[in-house]
């Protein structure tokens, strides 16, 4: 994707790259993750926030919800879709501070989140991230 610097990343380049990482994954991730949703909105909430602990809605790039791997057979028929929720703005500070590449960096939440999905590690996280 080509990168433009004068304006922030929009939402849908967000999505696009997210999207772009999910396809990427291992075909054992792929495979159980099935049709997860990939939604980025400016900051979270003031509820999930307060759900998770959290005090400042820039501290929270992203969101996993839905129903553990581990726990998918106990789901309720019918149940939402799991998704993954990107925080547009917590995204761009995170950016700004850490100076790392931006596609690296969205990467590098969407493979945290999914990891969530997966009851992973934070090693184990690190080596999908490159690639082992």
């Amino acid at each position: 994707m080509a990168r433009r610097f004068d304006t922030p990343p929009s939402a849908n380049e967000i999505a696009v790259i997210a999207r772009a990482t999910l396809a990427a994954l291992p075909d054992l991730f792929g495979r159980h993750l099935g049709e997860i949703v990939v939604r980025v909105e400016e900051l979270a909430d003031e509820a999930t926030l307060a759900v998770l602990g959290i005090d400042h809605p820039l501290d929270l790039t992203g969101l996993y919800e839905g129903v553990p791997i581990g726990d998918k057979e106990s789901a309720a028929p019918g149940a939402m879709p799991d998704r993954i929720t990107l925080y547009r703005r917590a995204i761009l500070d995170e950016w700004v501070e850490e100076g790392e590449r931006f596609e690296t960096l969205v990467h590098h939440i969407v493979i945290h989140e999914v990891g969530h999905h997966f009851g992973l590690s934070d090693d184990d996280m690190h080596a999908i991230e490159e690639g082992e």
